[in-house]
């Protein structure tokens, strides 16, 4: 698997299609990239070459637990450098749930890397809101709290981690707990700030102001309620509404990969939207 270094972390990633315009997708929660393949390759059959990538603290890149920017920020910033390494700006930036909100951060700052966005499964409302701060940070704090970081690595979410890039436990226990409950704190303060609804962290003041073609596809579950993404959606100037023959589910959440059977409806929708992009019909 391809790595590159940006900014000290080791970022894995990988590339599918040999040519044409770049596609950058981030997948949801603190997933890896692989739950993407599939569908990255189908986009790739279409003409594009697809960047995927595994986050810093996701998947099997390196985990370092730093930073006074909050996480998603940090994120940001990491994609469009590994996109100009790779000399793949300006791309197309999307993704699903938390790769959603990421890709609309990367336009918000860094809008000479995005030609487009690409957001699926839009995240927003009291449920979601009430459900990922925990999810993301305060089962983590509350772990280092009670047994240090062997504690915070015996969790499953960093057993994933470290399978995946074993060096990762070595780099969390070598790190204080009271250092990593400080900044995982910090980060979930700066996740709380922002507006739980249409669109979890996002202002419709941000959202208004998005310049670029995008496209929006509903997601239908809890976290990722239709409603979400048809709010975004009519928010964003000039934006694309594509809804899949999908209904909403009263569940918490809908595992992507529910959406393979669609997954080629998808691409072939996305793929259309960018088509007419790059032919500016849009």
């Amino acid at each position: 698997m391809p790595v590159q270094n940006i900014r000290g972390v080791n970022l894995h990633y990988a590339v599918s299609g040999d040519s044409g315009p770049w596609v950058a997708l981030v997948t949801g929660g603190r997933r890896g990239f692989d739950e993407f393949r599939s569908f990255a390759q189908k986009l790739a059959a279409k003409g594009f070459r697809v960047l995927l990538h595994d986050r810093r603290n996701t998947g099997a890149s390196d985990v370092l637990i730093e930073g006074e920017q909050g996480e998603e920020e940090i994120w940001a910033d990491d994609l469009v450098l590994l996109l100009e390494r790779l000399g793949a700006t300006p791309a197309f930036v999307g993704g699903t749930s938390s790769g959603a909100r990421l890709s609309m951060l990367t336009y918000l700052r860094h809008r000479q890397a995005v030609r487009g966005l690409l957001l699926m499964r839009v995240t927003g409302g009291a449920f979601a809101a009430g459900r990922l701060p925990t999810m993301y940070y305060g089962q983590f704090i509350a772990a280092a709290r009670q047994g240090g970081m062997a504690a915070v690595c015996a969790t499953e979410q960093y057993q994933e981690r470290i399978a995946a890039n074993p060096a990762n436990r070595e780099r969390l226990m070598a790190m204080d707990p009271q250092k990593y409950i400080a900044v995982m704190q910090h980060w979930l303060d700066i996740f709380l700030r922002g507006p739980r609804a249409p669109v979890l962290g996002m202002t419709e003041e941000a959202m208004r102001s998005i310049e670029v073609p995008t496209i929006v596809v509903p997601g239908n579950d809890n976290t990722h309620a239709s409603g979400n993404g048809i709010a975004a959606a009519a928010l964003i100037p000039g934006s694309v509404l594509f809804r899949l023959p999908i209904e909403d589910q009263d569940v918490p959440l809908l595992p992507f990969a529910d959406w393979a059977p669609y997954e080629q409806a998808l691409a072939d929708a996305l793929a259309d939207f960018m088509n007419g992009v790059l032919a500016g019909q849009r």
